[in-house]
């Protein structure tokens, strides 16, 4: 049994001959931020969807969630070389909840109701406004985007804090039975309690395997990998703002792993009602080359430690997601188990290798076409054609 697989991503554009395009290869990232810091409208321009974007606080009510294609120009490159009769890009969700505001998980405003929205995400998108307006609400701290930051930051311990006090009383209620196991987990939660408590993200408690095998269960918010948006205004979008520029120093030095992207929310929403010949010259105006949310979505990818792979054939050209460094069996399982269970060797060769012949069968009679075994890793940009047993 053959699968075969390539690295890219995003739709094909009106003139291609691609007939149909599907998703597939979803992960999920939740977007917060106090009220009115451009939230809903990042999340408008994001998925093209209209949500309400009105100026003041909790407009936003019930999560929106909106799917959007991982941006990648490979994909057109194959899919204009391969025609095939549909193409499956890698997609993102975006989950859009309520402004969040000082007391939130103690049910200020709307409160940690809107919390329990965003526990099932992959990572957390935090907006924060980097531009003075007086015609906007204020909630925050105006002009000081690290404590806007530090608000939804508390924000988002405290509501963890809540979760693990109660897991906790119920595997000390086990452990005083003389369960192992639960006395095990009381004693990682303890260690995450603590932290909480100091005002420390659940991430920066250093957990193993097996301790972090029974924590996954609870989906700390704190735990989640984090990413900033500094919206900044249309002047500066392409250089950003002084304010933007604090955030990203802070970060640097509180979460260095993380990730801050600058871009102008507004900006971006109004490329939308834009033609494409359009848009190249009103982000050329502002001194981009490109829009901000292709940024923004590949930060997602480098936060989480993926990378793209693809299956290509004449019916089919398909993007898949796996963590960066993985091997081609586990590749080959993102297809089916049973490729992985049945591995015996990958085929592959480099997206602009494969857009220089124009066709793998053209590869293999070039002898460009590489033999890798089990402990291939898998390149960003790899073609490969999984060989199994199974």
């Amino acid at each position: 049994m053959f699968a075969h697989s390539i690295i890219t991503l995003q739709r094909p554009s009106a003139a291609s001959d691609v007939t149909d395009c599907i998703y597939m290869s979803k992960l999920s990232i939740g977007i917060v931020g106090l009220p009115n810091v451009g939230k809903s409208t990042l999340f408008n321009a994001l998925t093209a969807i209209s949500v309400p974007a009105e100026n003041y606080p909790f407009c936003t009510i019930d999560p929106n969630v909106g799917v959007v294609e991982v941006p990648d120009h490979r994909l057109h490159q194959i899919a204009g070389l391969v025609v095939p009769d549909r193409v499956v890009p890698n997609v993102v969700e975006f989950v859009d909840i309520a402004g969040l505001v000082a007391g939130a998980s103690k049910g200020e405003g709307l409160g940690n109701k809107f919390l329990q929205h965003i526990r099932e995400v992959d990572a957390i998108c935090h907006v924060v406004r980097c531009f003075e307006d007086p015609a906007i609400v204020a909630t925050g701290a105006l002009g000081d985007p690290n404590a806007d930051r530090s608000v939804i930051g508390l924000e988002l311990i405290l509501a963890d804090l809540e979760v693990v006090e109660r897991a906790l009383d119920k595997a000390e209620r086990r452990e005083r039975t003389g369960d192992s196991e639960a006395s095990f987990f009381a004693g990682v939660l303890r260690r995450i309690r603590s932290a909480l408590s100091e005002g420390r993200p659940a991430r920066h408690v250093s957990l193993t395997a097996d301790e972090l095998r029974p924590v996954k269960s609870l989906n700390l918010l704190t735990r989640k990998p984090t990413m900033y948006v500094a919206n900044v205004s249309e002047d500066v979008a392409s250089v950003g703002s002084a304010a933007a520029r604090q955030l990203r120093e802070a970060v640097a030095i509180d979460d260095p792993a993380a990730e801050v992207v600058t871009l102008s929310a507004q900006l971006e929403a109004d490329l939308l009602a834009l033609e494409n010949e359009e848009q190249e010259e009103y982000l050329a105006a502002h001194g981009m080359s490109e829009s901000g949310l292709g940024e923004l979505i590949r930060a997602g990818y480098r936060l989480l430690g993926l990378t793209t792979f693809f299956t290509v054939g004449e019916n089919e050209v398909r993007a898949w997601t796996v963590r960066t460094g993985a091997r081609a069996p586990e590749a080959a399982g993102m297809i089916h188990t049973d490729f992985e269970r049945g591995f015996i060797r990958a085929e592959t060769i480099h997206v602009d290798e494969f857009v220089g012949v124009g066709s793998l069968k053209n590869a293999r009679d070039a002898g460009r076409m590489r033999l890798e075994g089990k402990e291939y890793e898998v390149t960003d940009g790899d073609i490969i054609t999984f060989r199994s047993a199974t």
